[in-house]
This record gives C-alpha cells, sequence and structure tokens, in this order.
C-alpha cells in the first residue's frame, strides 16, 4: 500500500471515529431526563424526581412537581460528570455515574467553620444546627456558648460524593416545551405562556449618516408569560428574571419575551384599595394632583432609592 493509500484509509477512520463521536445527544440538546441522587457514604436522599422515592424517605411531596426535568445539555444544569456521561447517549438509555465532592457541592472546608457574635442570629435560632444567614453567607450553627456561636458555612452536602442514577425520557423539540422547561428549572410555579409571531418595526440604519435611519416591519416569534400572582414577591424572580429569560431566548431562538402582570382585587390591588379608602378620608377627598404635590412635598426619590438599595445587594 502506497503512502497516499495509508494517509487516505487514515483520513477515513478518523472521519468514521469523528461520526461515532457525535450519534446520540450533543450538547446543546434539550432533553427530558429522570433521575435520584442520593448521598455514597449514608444513602441520604439528595433530589429525585420518583415521588414514591421521595415518600420513602419521608420527604413532604404535597404541591411538588415529580415530572422529569428538562435540561440543556452543556449549560451546567446537572453535574458535569453525568452530563458526560450522558453525551452521545440516547432516549431510553440509563446510567448510574458516581460524582466526587469536587465536581458536586464542594469538598469540606474547616476555614468555613467560623465563630461569629450571637447578635448576629435571630434569638429564636439560637441553637445548634439551626439553619443561619449572616451576611449574606448561608449556614448552620454548630454551639453557642456565652455570646458567642461556631457556624458552620459549607454547604450541608460538602465533601460527600454523590452517587446519580438517571434515564433519559425523551427530546424535547418544541420552542415552547423548551422554554417552560428551562423556567421550571428556576421558579416552581407553572406559568401560563404561549407563543405568537408578531410585526414588529425595526430601526434600520440608513447609508449616509446625514440620513435620518428608515423603519422597517419584520416578523417576531414572542413568548407571552403570565406572571403567577405568587412571583410578584419572590426575590429571584425580581432580581434574576432579565437574566433568566435572555437565556431561554439564547437557547430557543425567540426573538423577544413580554411578562404580563395581571393585578386583581384578590391582591395588592385589594391593599391599594383599601389605601385609597384611607387616603380619602384623611385628606378630604384629595385627587390626583393633589397627591401627587404632596408626594413631591415628602421629597420621594425613586431614582434615589433604587440606587441606595442596589448599593445594599453590592455590599
Amino acid at each position: 500500500m502506497s503512502d497516499d493509500q495509508e494517509a487516505d484509509v487514515a483520513d477515513e477512520t478518523e472521519a468514521d471515529e469523528a461520526a461515532e463521536e457525535e450519534t446520540g445527544f450533543q450538547r446543546g440538546d434539550f432533553i427530558k431526563l429522570a433521575y435520584t441522587a442520593r448521598t455514597v457514604e449514608d444513602g441520604d436522599l439528595v433530589d429525585t424526581t420518583d415521588k414514591e422515592v421521595a415518600e420513602e424517605a419521608d420527604v413532604d411531596v404535597e404541591d411538588r412537581d415529580f415530572s422529569p426535568r428538562t435540561i440543556v445539555l452543556g449549560e451546567g444544569h446537572i453535574f458535569e460528570p453525568v452530563e458526560e456521561d450522558i453525551i452521545g447517549k440516547e432516549i431510553g438509555d440509563d446510567g448510574s455515574v458516581v460524582v466526587p465532592a469536587a465536581d458536586a457541592f464542594g469538598e469540606y472546608d474547616e476555614s468555613e467553620v467560623r465563630t461569629v457574635s450571637a447578635d448576629k442570629i435571630p434569638e429564636d435560632s439560637r441553637y445548634p444546627g439551626a439553619h443561619v444567614d449572616i451576611d449574606g453567607e448561608h449556614g448552620h450553627v454548630e454551639t453557642i456558648i456565652g455570646g458567642r456561636a461556631r457556624v458552620d458555612f459549607n454547604h450541608a452536602l460538602a465533601g460527600e460524593d454523590i452517587e446519580y442514577e438517571y434515564e433519559i425520557v425523551d427530546e424535547v423539540t418544541d420552542t415552547l416545551e423548551k422554554a417552560r422547561g428551562m423556567i421550571s428549572m428556576y421558579f416552581d410555579v407553572e406559568l401560563d405562556m404561549h407563543i405568537e409571531t408578531d410585526e414588529v418595526e425595526e430601526e434600520v440604519p440608513a447609508e449616509d449618516e446625514d440620513e435620518e435611519p428608515e423603519t422597517e416591519t419584520v416578523e417576531q416569534e414572542t413568548l407571552y408569560i403570565e406572571s403567577d400572582p405568587q412571583l410578584q414577591f419572590n426575590q429571584q424572580w425580581m432580581m434574576g428574571k432579565q437574566q433568566i429569560l435572555q437565556q431561554v431566548m439564547q437557547q430557543t431562538g425567540i426573538d423577544r419575551v413580554i411578562v404580563q402582570e395581571i393585578i386583581d382585587g384578590s391582591g395588592m390591588g385589594g391593599m391599594m384599595g383599601g389605601m385609597g379608602g384611607m387616603m380619602g378620608g384623611m385628606g378630604g377627598g384629595e385627587d390626583l394632583g393633589d397627591l401627587e404635590d404632596a408626594l413631591e412635598d415628602a421629597d420621594v426619590d425613586a431614582d434615589e432609592i433604587a440606587e441606595e438599595l442596589e448599593a445594599e445587594d453590592l455590599e
């Protein structure tokens, strides 16, 4: 066999190997995954999509969704060793992976067990085992002696190897189901949503800098989400929805998202109605102009308040 023939055979072999590597699910694919994760040492349940398994572990199953989870491979939605085991597999395949502590919830760090003033802990949480939040960190109390407390700020599962058993239930190809699955990973609320193709005017830059930009009508795929009342005071939703919905658009190809919030008399609307009645009684029937003047007199600066809140979050 000549050198050229050997080179051709080598190229064909590499091409065949590459083709084999690309079979099955790859990064960027949406799949539905059923799984159960337990600690290796004691077999304690960490998470599961199996309701019976949860009940056997005395987990409160009321109002919880145990259907298979929708994840995007390559986006860190599951532990990396599990993700690597799934790559190349197909619907119906299963597996069992032991995830080392370093790749799960981290190694146990003795330096994360620190002494703090007991005054930083609410009185009703000053006992061993209590879960507390101190200076933006979550931990649990080990001991309290006098005015000092030992608090362990390690994750509760730090240092634990995790055994992860899974089954690939299905592939998700519908755009709406992809969006619904991604949002459900962050918020345990079933939101009413649908997709429409809208005609939207977009600005087109002019060829000449001296000319005014023109507009053209384009079609855009829009995801409409009706915000659930439970989310109106959800801190994660209020602070993180922009970033999460950006991820949804990037992963699904949706052009834009419109969140529709409905306010009725059952929530803040009712409370505001009550406040309006109080204001009417106190102010002798002030109209809206009088209310705006009163707010100006009180020097209410919404931008200033927002900046102060943002500064507190950064600290």
